[in-house]
């Protein structure tokens, strides 16, 4: 599957009929979703960190990419996968790049902050367009904006922030740009100021996916929530068989 199929799943949609992305943590809950007809998928870092016993953020790069490459053979080739790498885990872009194509992922998340401190906007957008270059159009760059997650130092005004990443974000070669945790009724705002796709988080006690779309997201992740309760589930299982 190439990343231009997985680039047109975001364009000529609807309001209200937003692409809506589960993130699948493993072989099998990606088979899973698969099945139940989603088009694409894409992996939840934190998901894959908890299915592999670490903490969110610390799983070696490695062993990202041989979760990301599994949960790819466990899908149709009909079915692109975007796999979300953090901030790059340090590599280069060409090596990044690489990296992605080889566990067949055609698309990647890349977030503008490390361990807890947003990335100076010009230099991350330096180094989207880094990848750009690297990849050409054979990945799907979804640009996260983490304005809402460590603030925006130097301005009291998120949202503007994030409206400027994200512009420098799209004009250095972005697909799509993902201001997660942006709070539902900016959403409107932000789809208006932004060229392109918005990508929005959906949340157990928020908005349901229709809903952010008539808001303006065009795409819909999960982060780790599917595995949480996923998780869940096998927790009242657990509590079941003792009390068998």
């Amino acid at each position: 599957m190439t990343a231009s199929v997985l680039r047109s799943l975001h364009h000529d949609r609807a309001p209200g009929d937003p692409l809506v992305l589960p993130g699948p943590w493993d072989a099998a809950s990606a088979r899973a979703f698969a099945e139940a007809g989603f088009p694409a998928l894409a992996t939840p870092s934190a998901g894959i960190a908890a299915s592999l016993g670490y903490e969110d953020g610390a799983t070696p790069a490695a062993e990202m990419f041989a979760a990301v490459a599994r949960i790819v053979r466990a899908v149709p080739a009909s079915v692109p996968v975007s796999a979300d790498v953090e901030a790059g885990y340090g590599l280069a872009p060409k090596e990044l790049v690489e990296r992605l194509l080889e566990s067949g992922a055609v698309g990647c998340n890349l977030e503008d902050s490390v361990d807890g401190t947003l990335v100076e906007a010009e230099r991350q957008a330096d180094r989207i367009a880094a990848v750009r270059e690297a990849a050409g159009d054979l990945l799907f760059v979804n640009a996260r904006v983490d304005t809402y997650v460590h603030g925006s130092p130097g301005t009291a005004d998120p949202e503007a922030e994030t409206v400027r990443r994200a512009l420098l974000y799209v004009a250095a070669g972005a697909d799509c740009v993902y201001p997660i945790l942006a709070p539902p009724e900016a959403l409107p705002r932000l789809a208006a100021a932004v060229p392109g796709p918005l990508n929005a988080l959906a949340l157990p006690d928020g908005p349901a996916p229709r809903r952010l779309g008539e808001l303006g997201a065009t795409r819909i992740t999960f982060g780790p929530g599917l595995q949480r309760r996923a998780l869940a589930a096998v927790r009242e299982i657990a509590d079941e068989l003792r009390k068998a």
